[in-house]
C-alpha cells in the first residue's frame, strides 16, 4: 500500500515537471531558448501601447500608427543592451501605463512621454513574470513565477500585500468589484479579497490553470491544462459545470462571451463554443487549422481569432462560420516586408470596430490595425521605431 502511494505521489511530481518543461518551451517560443515575449496591444483614448521584442514599451496613435515618442530611452525596461522579454500586455489607468517584465519587475510609465514613474521592486528582482498586470481601484495586481500574487499601490508602486499559492502563477488576474480571481500551476483557481489579499475561496481543477478567468453573470469561466473548461460560482467557488467536451490540447487564452455562448480557443487549433449556463456545446468546434494561443476579441457580433501561423478570422456568431481570413500577416502589408516566419502569439485587442494585432518574427514585432467590418488593413508598422518615424 505504501509503495502504491509513493508511486502515485511520484507520478504527480513527474507530471508537474513535464508540464513546467513544456510550458517553458512554449514561453521561449520557436526562436530558440532565449525568451522573446509576446506582449499584446492595449488601446486607450486614441493611443495604443504594446511591449516590443527589444524590451520597450512602445506607444503609437491609433489613427495612423505614428509613434507617441521617439526617445530611444523612453519606455525601456532593461539597461542599455539588455533586452527584457515582455509576455504581458500593458494596463492603462489615468496618465500611467503599467507593464511587467520577464526579469521580475513591474514598471509604471507616463503615457505622454514614456518616462519611468516607478519600478517594483526597487532593488533586486522577483522571479519571472509571464502574464499581464491588471489595474483596478488604485491597485496593480499580478501573479509571479515565485507562486505569489501581488498587489501594489498604483500611484507609488509600494507593495500592499501578497498571497502565496502552491506553485507558479502565469495567469493574468481578473478583478471584479472587491474580488480578484486568478489561477495557478497548483491546479487551483483563487478568489482573493482585493483589500488585504485574504482568501475568499479556492477551487481545484484537474490541471494547471494559465487561462485568465472570465467573470460573467456571477460565474467565473476558465480553461485548464486537463483540457476541460470550467464554470464556478463567483461567490462561493462551487462547481457549476465542467465541459463535457475535452480539448485536444490546453486551454491557454482568455475566452470571450456573446449571447450567453462562450468562445474558448485551444492549442489544438479549434474554438469550442459552449453554453454559459450548462457547459454543453452550442455548436461543433470551429477548426482554425493551426494552434490558437492568442486571446480572441469581440467586435460587434464577430469573434475575431488568430492562429499562431498568422491567419486572423472574424467568426460569425450567427452561423458559427469562420470564412476566409480577414488578414494573413505572412503576406506583405503596408511598408512591412514579407516574412514567412511572422507569427501571432499575443492576445488581440479591439477598439471602435478596429482590431489590433501584434505579429512577430525572431527579432521584430509588427503591429496591424484592421477594420473588421470592411476587412481592411488600415495601417501596419514595425515596433522598431527610429528617429525617422
Amino acid at each position: 500500500m505504501q509503495i502504491r502511494r509513493n508511486r502515485k505521489r511520484w507520478g504527480k511530481v513527474w507530471l508537474l515537471v513535464a508540464l513546467l518543461i513544456i510550458a517553458g518551451v512554449v514561453l521561449c517560443g520557436c526562436y530558440g531558448s532565449q525568451p522573446k515575449g509576446w506582449s499584446g496591444a492595449t488601446a486607450a483614448d486614441g493611443r495604443l501601447f504594446v511591449g516590443s521584442l527589444d524590451g520597450r514599451l512602445v506607444g503609437v496613435n491609433t489613427s495612423d500608427g505614428s509613434p507617441l515618442w521617439l526617445d530611444k530611452e523612453a519606455g525601456t525596461l532593461g539597461t542599455s543592451g539588455s533586452n527584457v522579454a515582455i509576455y504581458g500586455s500593458p494596463a492603462v489607468e489615468g496618465e500611467l501605463v503599467y507593464l511587467a517584465g520577464y526579469n521580475g519587475k513591474v514598471y509604471a510609465f507616463v503615457s505622454e512621454s514614456g518616462a519611468l514613474r516607478w519600478i517594483y521592486p526597487r532593488e533586486g528582482n522577483l522571479n519571472p513574470i509571464a502574464a499581464s498586470v491588471v489595474v483596478s481601484q488604485g491597485k496593480v495586481y499580478f501573479g509571479c513565477s515565485d507562486g505569489s500574487i501581488y498587489a501594489l499601490d498604483a500611484a507609488t508602486g509600494d507593495k500592499l500585500w501578497s498571497f502565496e499559492t502552491g506553485s507558479k502563477v502565469w495567469s493574468t488576474p481578473t478583478a471584479d468589484g472587491d474580488t480578484l480571481y486568478i489561477g495557478s500551476f497548483d491546479k487551483k483557481l483563487y478568489a482573493l479579497n482585493t483589500g488585504d489579499g485574504s482568501k475568499r475561496w479556492e477551487f481545484e481543477a484537474g490541471g494547471a490553470i494559465v487561462s485568465p478567468p472570465l467573470v460573467y453573470e456571477n460565474a467565473v469561466y476558465f480553461g485548464s491544462f486537463d483540457r476541460y473548461f470550467y464554470a464556478v460560482d463567483a461567490a462561493s467557488g462551487s462547481l457549476r459545470w465542467r465541459s463535457e467536451v475535452m480539448g485536444g490540447k490546453w486551454f491557454w487564452a482568455k475566452p470571450v462571451i456573446y449571447n450567453d455562448a462562450i468562445y474558448a480557443s485551444n492549442l489544438d487549433g479549434k474554438v469550442y463554443i459552449l453554453d454559459a449556463a450548462s457547459g454543453r456545446e452550442v455548436a461543433g468546434a470551429v477548426d482554425l487549422g493551426n494552434p490558437a494561443s492568442s486571446a480572441p476579441v469581440l467586435v460587434g457580433d464577430k469573434v475575431v481569432l488568430a492562429t499562431e501561423e498568422g491567419d486572423v478570422y472574424a467568426l460569425d456568431t450567427a452561423g458559427y462560420q469562420k470564412g476566409l481570413p480577414i488578414i494573413d500577416v505572412r503576406e506583405e502589408s503596408g511598408d512591412i516586408p514579407k516574412s514567412t516566419s511572422r507569427r501571432i502569439y499575443a492576445p488581440l485587442s479591439a477598439d471602435n470596430g478596429v482590431v489590433y494585432i501584434k505579429a512577430q518574427t525572431a527579432s521584430e514585432g509588427v503591429l496591424y490595425a484592421v477594420d473588421v467590418a470592411r476587412q481592411e488593413t488600415l495601417w501596419s508598422r514595425s515596433l522598431v521605431i527610429s528617429e525617422g518615424d
